[in-house]
């Protein structure tokens, strides 16, 4: 609902804590003016300005989050592990300031207009923002975001992957499909068969060394190459290929598809990805749509780091950097989304190409519904 409705719907009491929070000049025992110099204030460009400039790293978190998560409500329990969320470690070394607690976060949200409770017996206990409002906070942090980026000119080499991700996706299954492919006691392919697909592939991969961590990002990414892990956890969970026993096989409806044509969208591979990796990137969805917002020309991956670095938590040993670099982009590049380049004067550079930026700009391609993890 917009904010006139929820301004109607909301009790006397609500009206006159958001006006005086704002100093609105009106009669506190008239709904009808309080509800007018409400929606006066809040929906003048400046105040949004002002709000967006103003407002604290944590608080513009929450807002991202609920500016791209599909619910329309939340109960207080998912709120506030909302507003948990909002908080990174690194930031919570100061034991001397005493931290404001979800509960005192959402009352101030309240009396701030961000928040109302819902209108029925079976939504009163429930909580949501005025669409109307996350539109106009979406479109100035846009403006905010955009300003801080160092836009530059194409330069003279870029990688650009369009529809390979599909390609290859039917290559592996028809690879499964003709070869005997023994798994290990991990049900992991050994590195010759990892190796003949690579060399297969329109885009191969390093195979993956001992030693370093991998976890996290899908069912097989400790074992496989960030690409191919994403591609083989599709096929997996698809039910395209069955790991049976210690053989690796295509299944009835992996050979049915295989048969019949068929090709998988890239949006449903695409749509995979957001959710194979929102456990450790739970805001996911929100940096696709602002690196699309920023990168409608070619800008500085540095720059691109100073703008949006503070929306990402970092993840066990993957710092806000590394899961910009190598969870976003690179997978966005893979994805047909994105180009990466390199000038000689700024270093990594990057676009979003039509076909990306028509993607992020389709809320229900990005998770207009809750997007469930695979764990």
């Amino acid at each position: 609902m917009n904010l006139a409705d929820l301004l109607t719907y909301a009790d006397i009491g609500q009206l006159t804590t958001i006006a005086e929070h704002y100093e609105c000049e009106c009669k506190r025992n008239s709904k009808h003016e309080l509800i007018q110099s409400i929606l006066v204030m809040l929906t003048r460009r400046e105040f949004i300005e002002q709000q967006v400039s103003s407002s604290s790293v944590k608080d513009l978190r929450l807002m991202n989050t609920l500016l791209f998560d599909g619910r329309s409500s939340y109960s207080l329990e998912e709120l506030q592990a909302l507003i948990g969320q909002t908080a990174f470690d690194s930031e919570l070394k100061d034991k001397q300031k005493k931290a404001e607690s979800p509960r005192e976060a959402i009352a101030r949200y309240k009396r701030s207009g961000w928040l109302f409770n819902g209108m029925t017996a079976s939504t009163r206990y429930l909580f949501q923002m005025p669409n109307d409002l996350k539109e106009r906070f979406r479109h100035e942090l846009g403006i905010v975001l955009r300003k801080q980026v160092c836009r530059t000119s194409e330069p003279g080499l870029y990688r650009e992957e369009q529809n390979l991700c599909a390609d290859d996706l039917l290559l592996f299954l028809r690879y499964v499909r003709d070869q005997e492919i023994e798994l290990n006691q991990e049900f992991i392919m050994y590195r010759r068969n990892q190796q003949q697909v690579m060399e297969m592939l329109h885009v191969g991969e390093s195979l993956v060394t001992k030693g370093g961590w991998r976890f996290g990002y899908g069912r097989t990414f400790s074992s496989y190459p960030d690409r191919f892990a994403l591609l083989y956890d599709f096929a997996y969970y698809h039910e395209y290929i069955t790991e049976d026993g210690q053989k690796l096989r295509l299944t009835a409806k992996g050979t049915e598809f295989l048969d019949g044509g068929m090709k998988e969208s890239v949006i449903q591979i695409f749509r995979f990805w957001l959710r194979l990796y929102k456990k450790s990137v739970p805001n996911l969805a929100s940096l696709v749509f602002w690196v699309s917002e920023c990168a409608k020309e070619w800008i500085t991956v540095a720059s691109l780091h100073q703008a949006i670095d503070w929306l990402i938590k970092p993840y066990y040993y993957d710092t806000a950097e590394s899961i910009l670099n190598e969870r976003v982009l690179k997978m966005m590049l893979h994805l047909g989304l994105l180009r990466i380049g390199e000038s000689q004067e700024h270093g990594a550079v990057v676009q979003i190409t039509a076909w990306g930026h028509k993607i992020a700009n389709k809320s229900s391609v990005l998770g207009g519904g809750k997007l469930q993890s695979y764990d």
